[in-house]
Protein backbone atom coordinates (compact mmCIF):
# COMPACT_ATOMS: atom_id res chain seq x y z
CA UNK A 1 0.00 0.00 0.00
CA UNK A 2 1.46 3.33 -0.90
CA UNK A 3 1.25 6.10 1.98
CA UNK A 4 -0.07 9.28 1.42
CA UNK A 5 2.31 11.65 0.37
CA UNK A 6 3.63 15.05 3.07
CA UNK A 7 4.33 18.25 1.94
CA UNK A 8 5.54 20.63 4.47
CA UNK A 9 3.97 23.19 5.78
CA UNK A 10 6.56 25.51 4.02
CA UNK A 11 6.72 23.54 0.53
CA UNK A 12 5.05 26.62 -1.44
CA UNK A 13 6.26 29.84 0.15
CA UNK A 14 9.71 27.99 -0.92
CA UNK A 15 8.52 26.08 -4.38
CA UNK A 16 7.74 30.04 -5.11
CA UNK A 17 10.77 31.75 -4.48
CA UNK A 18 13.03 29.29 -6.08
CA UNK A 19 10.84 29.81 -9.29
CA UNK A 20 11.10 33.38 -9.24
CA UNK A 21 15.62 33.55 -8.27
CA UNK A 22 15.84 29.87 -10.33
CA UNK A 23 16.03 29.76 -14.48
CA UNK A 24 13.45 26.67 -13.47
CA UNK A 25 12.09 24.90 -11.01
CA UNK A 26 9.91 22.03 -11.28
CA UNK A 27 7.60 20.24 -8.32
CA UNK A 28 8.27 16.79 -7.63
CA UNK A 29 6.82 16.23 -4.68
CA UNK A 30 3.98 13.85 -5.92
CA UNK A 31 7.02 11.55 -7.48
CA UNK A 32 7.34 9.64 -4.06
CA UNK A 33 10.42 6.61 -3.56
CA UNK A 34 12.49 8.56 -2.13
CA UNK A 35 12.71 11.63 -5.00
CA UNK A 36 13.21 15.21 -3.32
CA UNK A 37 10.34 17.86 -3.83
CA UNK A 38 11.87 19.86 -6.59
CA UNK A 39 14.38 20.19 -9.02
CA UNK A 40 16.01 23.38 -9.80
CA UNK A 41 18.37 25.03 -12.09
CA UNK A 42 20.17 27.95 -11.57
CA UNK A 43 21.05 30.61 -14.48
CA UNK A 44 24.30 29.44 -13.49
CA UNK A 45 23.41 25.87 -15.12
CA UNK A 46 23.99 24.42 -11.60
CA UNK A 47 21.20 21.54 -11.07
CA UNK A 48 19.48 20.60 -7.59
CA UNK A 49 17.63 18.30 -6.21
CA UNK A 50 16.08 20.00 -3.37
CA UNK A 51 14.08 18.21 -0.06
CA UNK A 52 12.18 20.77 1.37
CA UNK A 53 12.22 20.29 5.23
CA UNK A 54 10.21 22.20 8.03
CA UNK A 55 12.71 24.14 10.41
CA UNK A 56 9.45 23.84 13.06
CA UNK A 57 9.61 20.00 12.96
CA UNK A 58 11.61 18.09 15.59
CA UNK A 59 15.00 17.51 14.27
CA UNK A 60 14.60 13.82 14.45
CA UNK A 61 11.40 14.40 11.75
CA UNK A 62 13.85 16.39 9.58
CA UNK A 63 16.49 13.65 9.44
CA UNK A 64 16.78 11.69 5.64
CA UNK A 65 15.47 8.67 6.02
CA UNK A 66 15.58 5.52 4.02
CA UNK A 67 15.59 5.99 0.24
CA UNK A 68 16.00 9.86 0.74
CA UNK A 69 18.71 9.30 2.39
CA UNK A 70 20.06 6.71 -0.17
CA UNK A 71 18.99 9.56 -2.74
CA UNK A 72 20.86 11.79 -0.91
CA UNK A 73 23.84 9.27 -0.88
CA UNK A 74 23.76 9.02 -4.94
CA UNK A 75 23.29 12.68 -5.93
CA UNK A 76 25.98 13.81 -3.61
CA UNK A 77 26.51 17.52 -3.55
CA UNK A 78 23.35 17.85 -6.16
CA UNK A 79 20.96 16.41 -3.35
CA UNK A 80 20.46 19.60 -0.53
CA UNK A 81 18.14 20.05 1.63
CA UNK A 82 16.31 23.27 2.02
CA UNK A 83 14.41 24.51 5.32
CA UNK A 84 14.14 28.45 4.54
CA UNK A 85 14.22 31.64 2.22
CA UNK A 86 17.92 31.93 3.07
CA UNK A 87 18.89 28.32 1.71
CA UNK A 88 17.27 29.14 -1.32
CA UNK A 89 18.38 32.09 -2.01
CA UNK A 90 21.97 31.12 -1.06
CA UNK A 91 21.58 28.17 -3.57
CA UNK A 92 20.54 30.27 -6.27
CA UNK A 93 23.76 32.76 -6.17
CA UNK A 94 25.62 28.85 -7.61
Amino acid sequence: MRRARHVDANHAPLRNLARALFAAVEDTSDVGRGFPDLVGRTHRGTVYLLEVKNPNRAKSRRTLQGQQADMALRWGDSYRVVETEADVIELART
